[in-house]
């Protein structure tokens, strides 16, 4: 399939894939904001739960929860889940398009692991595979044994995450592993969805009509699994966007910040949870500052020694560098390294012409990129994408340098 074709179908795809999400996203915060906002039914009677009056586009809504003992099922129940299970299989086809089929996105980066191409996506799809299977057997087992039972699967989650992401952090390239560990998130919501709640949904109508009332435990079975999706939103959210952030896949403790990404999203969810209804859960705004200010910090960890320090580990092991670096020697660099996909007309069509509008035809276009090059190549070193013109530190080294003495042009 031709590089235009390929990019033609990602813009339908990831098109979809927002407007599932935007949709699924909305109904499931705004369901799991109803629940903390009910207050005492006034009609009373058995199985109510709680009713809440919104106001909304010039117009009063008045809401009801109710488990309909001893009531018809109405003729008429709207179902909520085909946003999610459009949202999962379109993330699934752009998964495969970017970066399974067309290499839009490399798996691998030689820097990070010697691993072929064909044994990472094995690997990649095989995470969210296990990883979802993992998810499912703890909390079927946790589910008739109580709250202890739930801690322990809860803690058991969390150290399978922990070493997920670790072990794809240091396997894949950085831009897969964060996509890979948000697709294992999103399919673990979307499983939920299809394995739980909608299964749940089912038995709780059949109830209805079969007896009048409906079953206290399915409920709480979907409603447990439903506060998980609350909580992984954000964090899913984030790593969607993590591929236009090289600072965080192309950091040396990359797998910390994920971690880090994925815990703040969580701790702001909670923090929208009960800022109304839980005054004594008030520290959770600190806990969140502390998470954001630790991101900062690891991420300016990263960079060992300053810009200086980068510019000295591009370098080593190599002849001293020239105490300044001309522009025909940069441009060489650029010519052999980088021009093969920005430019428009490019040699390699993988990414399209310009990728990000990023174009090195010009001298002028150099020059005023040059801030972008430094970081992307020199500091981050996530430019070219896995190193895939075998560009070398030397050359790294060079191009801070020139970057550093002004980026000047004839």
């Amino acid at each position: 399939m031709s590089p235009r074709a390929l990019e033609l179908i990602d813009l339908a795809v990831r098109w979809v894939h927002l407007i599932a999400g935007i949709m699924w996203i909305g109904n499931s915060l705004l369901f799991n904001w109803l629940d903390r906002s009910l207050e005492p039914s006034s009609a009373g009677g058995e199985g109510m739960q709680g009713e809440v009056w919104l106001l909304h586009s010039g117009g009063f809504y008045f809401v009801e929860k109710t488990m309909l003992v001893g009531r018809p099922l109405p003729r008429t129940v709207h179902w909520f889940k085909w946003q999610a299970y459009t949202t999962w299989l379109s993330g699934a086809a752009l998964l495969a398009v970017v970066y399974y089929a067309g290499g839009r996105a490399l798996m691998v980066d030689p820097a990070v692991a010697a691993l072929g191409p064909g044994a990472a996506v094995a690997l990649g799809a095989g995470s969210v595979v296990g990883g979802v299977a993992l998810y499912n057997l703890l909390w079927r087992a946790a589910a008739p044994r109580g709250r202890g039972a739930a801690r322990a699967a809860g803690a058991l989650s969390l150290a399978a995450l922990v070493g997920v992401v670790y072990a794809l952090t240091h396997l894949l390239s950085g831009r897969a592993a964060f996509l890979h560990v948000g697709a294992l998130l999103g399919s673990i919501m979307a499983g939920n969805v299809f394995l739980t709640i909608v299964p749940s949904q089912r038995v709780l109508v059949a109830a209805v009509r079969e007896r009048g009332g409906s079953d206290a435990a399915v409920a709480a079975r979907a409603k447990t699994v439903s506060i998980h999706n609350n909580y992984l939103t954000f964090p899913v959210l984030v790593l969607m966007v993590s591929s236009h952030f090289p600072g965080l896949y192309g950091h040396p403790r990359s797998w910390l910040l994920l971690l880090v990404l994925i815990a703040g999203g969580a701790a702001v969810r909670h923090v929208l949870n009960v800022r109304f209804g839980r005054p004594r859960s008030r520290w959770v705004p600190a806990l969140a500052g502390a998470i954001a200010a630790s991101l900062a910090l690891l991420w300016a960890l990263g960079r060992p020694g300053g810009p200086d320090g980068a510019l000295a580990a591009a370098g080593a092991g190599s002849a001293p560098l020239p105490e300044r670096v001309p522009f025909d020697s940069a441009r060489r660099i650029v010519d052999r390294r980088c021009a093969a996909c920005h430019s428009r007309e490019p040699s390699d069509s993988t990414f399209g012409p310009a990728p990000a509008g990023v174009s090195f035809d010009a001298a002028e276009q150099m020059r005023a990129l040059a801030p972008r090059i430094r970081e992307r190549a020199v500091v981050t070193r996530t430019m070219p994408p896995a190193n895939k013109t075998h560009i070398t530190d030397r050359e790294r080294a060079l191009l801070g340098r020139w970057v550093e003495q002004g980026a000047t042009v004839p």
